[in-house]
């Protein structure tokens, strides 16, 4: 049962992936209200009535209100936990609400990150949040920051029932597969920063969330080994080699010749992906050209998605700070993974 006292809880963006996580976490908790930003047109549609039922208070807005409306939309909140889709525009319009949320006192901001680590300079999207985190810091509004490494749902090889227009990205396999990553389960991350947001030693931290640290080889044997196709999906295995020669990036693949692309060239490429998206080209080879590739080349060539890389980063160990948390590892997930009519739903998210 909660109260007046017990801690207000403010979520952006709560109908998405990592937004409904979220809330459920923190309902489930029972340490906090919950109460949604949602946009005026979207008061009546499904998701919102779905987060009404379950106990959230929605309160109509948008990020882009004028300041006097954000701060009233803001009242009485004690925590706002931002999971605005990822665009560097939206992104962007997230200064606005932090700074009104310093204005009425708000007592902890949660900028949208959610995803993996990683350094300036490379992903366009992640340099974004990191300018978001300077922003928040520079304001002075008392913040966490919270990272969760790749999705679960995202590691593992898809079985051949899966009608993704992604399946074959997920044979892959780079290098010789001994990269480690952090993985979460999405559905997780909720009760995980439920955690970490109540408790006062994250305030002013970047935590580090994750569940598991396979290597990709590693995930290619689980989903083998659980799917029921293990001959299959072994024979599918695209080895990619992805390796820095100088100032020049190589990629080959066992079946494809030798590729190489000069930085300046390769930036300029990513760069005609991005104004394509900003016209409206959604198209999933558009978004492969921006997103996933950068991706791929963080984890994969610089090992930026490891709990090495995240504590040279500062980040907290969020299994060091609750070593109480049952272990939840790869294997675990993918023995129910594979029993879903489509596994590979979530992949969709890209297209």
């Amino acid at each position: 049962m909660t109260d007046s006292h017990t801690p207000l809880v403010l979520v952006l963006g709560a109908t998405g992936f990592t937004g409904q996580s979220i809330v459920d976490g923190l309902l489930k908790s029972g340490g906090f209200r919950v109460a949604a930003l949602v946009r005026p047109a979207s008061e009546s549609k499904p998701q919102t009535e779905t987060l009404r039922t379950s106990g959230v208070e929605i309160r109509p807005g948008d990020i882009t209100d004028a300041p006097a409306k954000l701060r009233e939309v803001l009242t009485g909140v004690d925590i706002l936990i931002s999971t605005v889709p990822v665009s560097a525009y939206i992104l962007g319009d997230q200064k606005e609400i932090f700074r009104a949320a310093k204005d009425v006192g708000v007592k902890r901001v949660v900028p949208c990150d959610w995803a993996t680590p990683g350094a300036k300079g490379l992903r366009a999207l992640h340099d974004k949040k990191l300018e978001i985190r300077e922003f928040v810091q520079e304001l002075g509004v008392p913040y966490t920051f919270i990272d969760v490494g790749w999705w679960m749902q995202l590691s593992l090889p898809l079985p051949a029932r899966s009608t993704t227009y992604m399946k074959a990205k997920t044979y892959e396999i780079f290098g010789d597969g001994s990269n480690r990553l952090l993985v979460t389960d999405l559905r997780h991350i909720g009760a995980h920063a439920a955690r970490v947001v109540a408790d006062p030693r994250t305030l002013n931290h970047a935590v580090m969330i994750w569940e598991d640290e396979p290597t990709q080889l590693e995930a290619h044997e689980i989903g083998e080994r659980f799917s029921g196709e293990s001959e299959s999906l072994k024979a599918q295995r695209q080895y990619v080699r992805m390796f820095l020669l100088g100032n020049v990036a190589v990629l080959e693949t066992h079946v494809s010749r030798c590729i190489q692309v000069q930085a300046d060239e390769a930036l300029q490429w990513i760069s005609e992906g991005k104004a394509e998206l900003a016209r409206g080209v959604t198209t999933p080879e558009v978004v492969l050209k921006v997103s996933w590739n950068l991706y791929m080349y963080s984890m994969y060539i610089l090992a930026e998605n490891t709990l090495e890389n995240a504590k040279r980063l500062g980040y907290l160990d969020y299994r060091a700070l609750y070593p109480d948390v049952p272990r939840y590892t790869l294997e675990d997930f993918a023995k129910e993974f594979y029993t879903w009519e489509n596994p590979g739903k979530v992949f969709d998210r890209f297209g």
